[in-house]
């Protein structure tokens, strides 16, 4: 009986801390775990925008039959001109093709799938620390999995040059795995100089870049964002992206999401398109038509893209403005520089505390955050980042307990 003899699962750890927050009952709870966008009333609200777009969706949409593998070919378009500019189909003379997928982990699953079909012994680079759903997807394909040196917890600082030596070792068909901007856990992003180091050395050494792009718009501008992936785009023959609508659309349970691939040529890019159609069909057939259809209708329609923009600089100062008003409140309050806090980007940051600070500031201040120490920027509001900012200072007074 296979269900009977089955062990316990091990509980997902952000799931596990939503829950427990949840189900505590203080009214001065924060959650600082969960990767979404929050206003500084603590909501996470439906964009104007994409309320318009629903709406015009709603009143025009005249069938729901199935699109493709592929998704939605609007769809398609506007997300490869949001990455790599309007011109992108011209630019890079045919070389570029995006496919619409369930949210960024549906397009990193189908990378792994395809990797395991077509170069089953290529290593997946990750760095360390990386977002934790990274390596769960590629050993779930039967993958070998390489991490490198990225960041310094003590010091709060990029370990670029053991980075780049740690890369050396990369082979033909390796994957090296980057964050475009807005790492996830720590909020440290690779710079120009630094991609340009790392374009050179995954060239000679003939690996392969997959840039995980999931929150473009949040660390600059669009344009800023996209600076990696372009220039990369630019210098390497091939080159895998993946990127999400959840965080600058705030389409978190809608999945959308887009697998972006750069071939060495156009008639390369026709073929690989075929294989990843495969790869897809043989997962989850097609992905969800919604979301993509709002996106689709938001970058197409000049005043709903405006509108939209202006939303997502307004998501992305507040974030920094908290950051800033953060760091300055760690400091006075613990004496101790926070600087690293202010200067990163995105929602998150990676705190240098003990299992057990986290657990009293869970158990005694109602403060809720992964064991890893990743808090989420935007759950601080300008009601609560003082009072968080003490509860830390209190866990790591030599005196508590």
């Amino acid at each position: 009986m296979l269900f009977s003899e089955l062990d316990a699962a091990a509980p997902d750890v952000i799931l596990g801390i939503a829950q427990a927050f949840r189900a505590d009952s203080s009214p001065h709870k924060v959650d600082l775990g969960i990767g979404i966008y929050k206003d500084d009333h603590g909501q996470s609200p439906v964009l104007p925008s994409v309320k318009a777009a629903e709406k015009w969706l709603t009143e025009q949409q005249a069938s729901k039959a199935y699109l493709s593998s592929a998704g939605s070919p609007e769809f398609n378009r506007a997300i490869t001109q949001l990455l790599f500019g309007q011109d992108a189909e011209d630019a890079f003379d045919g070389r570029i093709r995006s496919i619409q997928t369930p949210g960024g982990s549906g397009a990193l699953r189908v990378i792994a799938d395809f990797l395991k079909t077509h170069a089953p012994t290529s290593r997946i680079w990750l760095p360390n620390p990386t977002w934790a759903t990274h390596q769960p997807i590629f050993a779930a394909c039967g993958l070998t999995i390489q991490r490198y040196p990225y960041y310094d917890l003590a010091n709060g600082k990029l370990l670029f040059e053991e980075m780049r030596t740690a890369l050396q070792s990369a082979k033909s068909n390796d994957v090296v795995v980057l964050h475009g901007c807005c790492h996830n856990p720590t909020g440290e992003d690779l710079q120009p100089p630094h991609w340009h180091i790392i374009a050179d050395l995954l060239r000679q050494a003939g690996a392969m870049a997959l840039v995980d792009l999931a929150y473009q718009g949040f660390g600059g501008s669009l344009e800023e964002d996209a600076y990696a992936i372009r220039f990369l785009a630019g210098l390497l023959p091939e080159l895998f992206v993946t990127s999400s609508c959840s965080k600058n659309f705030s389409l978190y349970r809608d999945r959308v999401g887009a697998l972006t691939t750069v071939a060495q040529d156009k008639a390369s890019s026709v073929i690989l398109q075929e294989h990843i159609a495969k790869a897809v069909r043989a997962n989850y057939s097609m992905p969800p038509d919604h979301g993509g259809a709002v996106v689709a209708h938001i970058l197409q329609q000049t005043d709903l893209r405006d509108q939209w923009q202006i939303e997502l600089d307004t998501m992305r100062t507040r974030i920094a403005s908290v950051r800033t008003l953060f760091a300055q409140e760690l400091k006075r309050v613990t004496g101790r520089d926070h600087g690293a806090i202010a200067r990163q980007k995105g929602m998150f940051s990676l705190l240098n505390l003990s299992p057990d600070a986290i657990a009293r500031l869970r158990d005694v201040h109602h403060i809720y955050m992964i064991s890893t120490g990743r808090i989420n920027v935007a759950g601080l509001t300008s009601e609560n980042f003082a009072r968080v900012a003490a509860a830390i200072a209190d866990v790591q007074s030599p005196t508590a307990t």
